[in-house]
């Protein structure tokens, strides 16, 4: 079965919403920003996406806790996590690795990596 081309992120920030749409296009990935832990969750399960990518600074979910439900379920402990947070958030950091994403780093490194991360995941762009 090929790999899937979906990613799935839980971000609310335009910021990041315009630089993941624009990135994932040039990398042949179909992106799709959920607004519920409960829809990344069932999504998640249904879609076996590439990567989740998750906010920890979105205040419309608690992210933390939906790692933690991501990376506990059988059908959606194998997807990869990646999050980021404000660099000054060394606490909330350190719950995410502990909650089990594959990778937590701060917002600028995100911004700044997003193309490697992708290609990290896909093999292209």
């Amino acid at each position: 079965m090929p790999k899937s081309k979906k990613v799935l992120a839980a971000v609310e920030d335009l910021f990041f919403v315009v630089k993941i749409n624009d990135l994932a296009r040039r990398a042949g990935l179909e992106v799709e920003f959920l607004k519920s832990e409960d829809d990344m969750l069932a999504q998640t399960e249904q879609q076996q996406p590439l990567m989740v990518i998750v906010d920890l600074n979105n205040n419309k979910i608690e992210p933390v806790g939906l790692i933690a439900k991501l990376k506990g379920a059988a059908g959606t402990k194998s997807v990869s996590v990646i999050s980021f947070v404000s660099h000054v958030q060394a606490e909330l950091k350190q719950q995410a690795q502990e909650a089990g994403a594959n990778m937590v780093m701060a917002r600028s490194a995100f911004s700044t990596n997003l193309p490697q991360i992708f290609k990290r995941h896909t093999g292209s762009l």
